[in-house]
């Protein structure tokens, strides 16, 4: 089905995004520690049921496979020659999860998972050339926009722009991860970055949308604090990933316990902040998608849904 750019329907109308890809992976059955992406090849039925559920729970955006897609990533797992075909195969297993249904894919790179020079040992040459080979491989497999997310340098963030930009993304989305300060009154990513001073990168470099995802402490309530310090500092859209409440360890692993429900109070707030598009992150499932839907549904057009819940 034939649709406009993911900018021009943002100008109409807030969007929702998928939840987390990595729990629903190894809820699937990847191993801990696995290569999830890989699975674009070996196990494409599984990762297209797990993003046929966030469409079927009203998602209006999925994020491609393919976080890890670089090939410095992929290299740790022993597959770093099968960055065009574990990404290209993560565009098209999205696009068949629409099925007839309108909808935006976003491909995704995340970060290369390490630090670099002179501050780390990874020159970003090398970082610079593994995300050009990505963006192009995504942008070949038809994505509506790049998403370069869960960035904490701006350096990198820089890096993963410009890639999409070169390989000619339609959209560029820079998202970030924050954390709340320990008195809770600041925000700054792991290398220390404010939220307007990312914004005002972000739009300099060239993005079209300025989001925010996973980062500890962020929910939906921080989230919006977030977006407001965003639109004091830019005009670019916004989209807002964050997790499903704050996690608790339980068995030696990071269990997170806000229900649908309770993460959806938050959307209502958080959109008259002017957040665009909304989604979640690490924790969130598609029956927290579709209580965000819902949320949003109500924001776009209240009279409508006020109407569907009489009926319901």
């Amino acid at each position: 089905m034939k649709q406009g750019t993911l900018q021009s329907a943002l100008r109409e109308r807030r969007l929702v995004s998928d939840g987390a890809m990595g729990t629903q992976l190894q809820s699937a059955g990847l191993e801990s520690g696995g290569c999830g992406e890989a699975w674009n090849l070996t196990h494409p039925e599984r990762v297209l049921a797990i993003q046929r559920r966030y469409v079927e729970a009203g998602a209006d955006c999925l994020t491609t496979n393919t976080f890890g897609g670089c090939r410095i990533m992929l290299r740790r797992h022993g597959r770093g020659d099968e960055v065009e075909a574990i990404n290209r195969a993560g565009v098209e297993i999205a696009r068949e999860a629409f099925g007839d249904r309108p909808g935006f894919v976003l491909g995704d790179i995340g970060p290369f998972g390490g630090v670099l020079a002179p501050y780390g040992e990874v020159e970003p040459d090398e970082v610079r050339r593994a995300f050009d080979e990505q963006a192009r491989a995504l942008i070949s497999g038809g994505v509506d926009a790049i998403i370069v997310e869960t960035q904490t340098s701006l350096d990198e963030l820089a890096l993963g722009i410009g890639a999409a930009r070169e390989a000619g993304a339609a959209c560029v989305i820079a998202s970030l991860a924050f954390d709340v300060s320990p008195d809770g009154e600041f925000f700054r990513t792991m290398m220390g970055v404010a939220p307007e001073q990312a914004a005002g990168f972000a739009k300099e470099h060239g993005a079209d949308v300025v989001g925010l995802n996973c980062g500890t402490g962020i929910d939906m309530v921080r989230a919006r604090e977030v977006v407001g310090l965003y639109r004091s500092a830019c005009d670019l859209f916004t989209m807002v990933q964050p997790n499903a409440g704050l996690p608790v360890l339980e068995n030696l692993r990071a269990v997170y316990k806000q229900t649908p429900d309770q993460m959806a109070q938050g959307v209502p707030e958080l959109l008259r902040a002017g957040a665009d598009i909304v989604g979640g992150c690490c924790g969130s499932t598609p029956d927290h998608i579709r209580a965000i839907r819902c949320a949003v549904d109500r924001f776009n057009d209240p009279e409508r849904q006020g109407k569907r819940d009489q009926d319901l």
